[in-house]
């Protein structure tokens, strides 16, 4: 923690010792000024930064952008009236008045001036990329198995570069990051249900059901709706995070739990043919040590010789007997465990003596892409005779147009009312988000645009649904982790704690533009189906030496 001293060398002839002090205690009280007396290059700056804060003082408009950001605000101001809501556009049309004369320095902040922090863009991008990317997978794997390949991931993953390029472009609130979440799985799901229950084209009434959901959005966002934030409280918006943060503990808890049940626990040889699996082991087995370069066919139809690699024989084994072996489930555990403890660990390192100041905090900014990276390079390449899961990729087109012919005016209809609940569901978790990512902690200082924001979400939406790729909005805690991440912060000792206080926030869209564009050119990383789909193949090589019965 840096101190800044102050000495009184002469007594001014209208003030006392004392009422010098405290002017300087009043000025000094502000971090965000101490912050850049800090950053003050040269002593002509240090003087500029003093007289131009005296100044504002003085006039008693200490941070005039902030009264600004208050008025702008539907969580502040008047109590909620109705004739707020017949003003038709008028919130649209304040908050990009509001905003466009900031775009420019939504691009320019940090980049050029005295105050640059390409390092800290570039860790922040990083951050994202791995933030974004991995909840997208998990999601897409998720749609895919409830909509039968209908979104998977490489939908989900193409999806999410369109949508939050375009969000980090237009957005009023360039900190908040769109996704796909939890939430949205479960509602395409039902859907998926639904549609064959009644027997209805999938494509075309998800399609259906997203316009009509953008359709509402636009709509909320043109009347005002976001005016309803001044009914919640900070306290109702910090219960929802805290069950959303929760269900992300949870999701990871369940799909470990998932994976124990389906390998560990396999049913395969606690059956009655348990006798006829051993032979048929022992048949693969003899084979393949007696024919060791040909590849053989064995009476059942699997194959039970691939060849020698690195020494070891490979023989293919049926997929129901590679599922009783207990090593995928306890190293999946393990690298989870390893990720997060990794992760806190390089977290952390910013509070530790070692290294200097710059590399702690690039190395605590770079904790979760580093503990993933690490993680992943140790479960493919140490232990390649464990085959982990993966997820599945289909041979088809990304984007798939839909047929509304195949819908009647009834399913039309009904759409209308899951695309209403779509819309509530997307609106509460949208507004809150966004007032999460402005809270006064952050020292935010362009404003929000709550109106603006939700019309554009619904705009994304059109497209997502005509493409058929999967519903984003403004996502928790992705959005707070990436004000956090471009924050300035200052420890301070208060009664024997610690407490970290953010000095300012640089508001850009550079960061989560490159991450997602980052996240658009993964989609072309994804490898063959038939060389990543776990069900492609009815067997799975197995090295010879290691071949047992779990």
């Amino acid at each position: 923690m840096k101190r800044m001293s102050y000495a009184i060398l002469l007594q001014k002839s209208t003030k006392s010792a004392v009422e010098l002090g405290r002017t300087f205690a009043t000025m000094f009280s502000d971090i965000s000024f101490r912050q850049k007396l800090l950053e003050a290059k040269t002593e002509e700056e240090f003087k500029e930064e003093l007289v131009h804060h005296r100044e504002q003082l003085s006039v008693g408009s200490e941070k005039p952008i902030v009264t600004e950001v208050e008025d702008s605000d539907p969580r502040k101001g008047k109590p909620l009236e109705f004739k707020e809501f017949l003003k038709f556009g008028k919130g649209v049309f304040d908050d990009l008045r509001r905003r466009l004369p900031l775009y420019p320095s939504d691009f320019t902040d940090g980049i050029t001036g005295k105050d640059r922090c390409l390092l800290k863009y570039t860790t922040t991008a990083i951050f994202l990329y791995i933030a974004i990317l991995l909840p997208a997978i998990a999601f897409g794997s998720l749609n895919d198995e409830s909509t039968r390949g209908e979104i998977d991931v490489q939908k989900t993953i193409v999806g999410q570069s369109i949508g939050g390029v375009i969000y980090s472009l237009f957005a009023g609130s360039p900190l908040v990051i769109p996704l796909t979440t939890a939430p949205l799985a479960i509602f395409i799901s039902v859907i998926r249900g639904i549609c064959d229950d009644y027997d209805l084209d999938f494509k075309a009434f998800y399609a259906c059901i997203g316009l009509w959901n953008s359709l509402f959005l636009i709509l909320g966002g043109l009347f005002n709706v976001s005016l309803f934030m001044k009914l919640f409280k900070r306290s109702t918006e910090e219960v929802i995070a805290l069950f959303i943060s929760i269900a992300f503990v949870g999701d990871a808890v369940k799909g470990t739990v998932k994976i124990f049940n389906h390998f560990y626990h396999a049913p395969t040889l606690a059956t009655t043919n348990a006798t006829f699996v051993l032979q048929q082991i022992t048949e693969i087995l003899e084979k393949a040590n007696n024919h060791t370069a040909n590849m053989l066919a064995s009476p059942n139809g699997t194959v039970p010789l691939m060849g020698h690699a690195e020494e070891h024989t490979l023989v293919f084994l049926p997929e129901s007997l590679v599922l009783t072996t207990r090593e995928r489930p306890v190293l999946c555990l393990l690298l989870m465990l390893g990720t997060l403890w990794l992760g806190y660990a390089l977290y952390l390192v910013k509070s530790s003596p070692y290294l200097n100041g710059r590399v702690r905090e690039v190395v605590s900014d770079c904790a979760l892409p580093i503990s993933v990276v690490v993680c992943s390079f140790i479960g493919s390449y140490l232990f390649l005779d464990i085959q982990l899961p993966r997820f599945n990729v289909h041979d088809g087109p990304v984007f798939n147009f839909p047929n509304f012919d195949k819908l009647s005016g009834l399913n039309t209809l009904c759409a209308v009312g899951l695309g209403f609940l779509l819309a509530l569901l997307i609106f509460i978790d949208q507004n809150i988000v966004i007032s999460l990512t402005h809270v006064p902690e952050h020292k935010l200082l362009k404003g929000t645009a709550f109106h603006w924001d939700l019309v554009l979400t619904g705009c994304i939406n059109i497209l997502m649904s005509c493409l058929g790729l999967p519903w984003m909005h403004a996502a928790f805690p992705h959005s707070s982790l990436h004000a956090r991440q471009l924050a300035k912060t200052e420890q301070h000792v208060e009664n024997g704690h610690v407490y970290t206080t953010i000095v300012s926030v640089k508001e850009t869209r550079l960061t989560s533009l490159v991450a997602n564009i980052l996240i658009g050119l993964s989609a072309f990383m994804l490898p063959y189906p038939s060389a990543v789909d776990p069900q492609a193949c009815p067997l799975r090589p197995l090295p010879l030496h290691r071949s047992h019965i779990a």
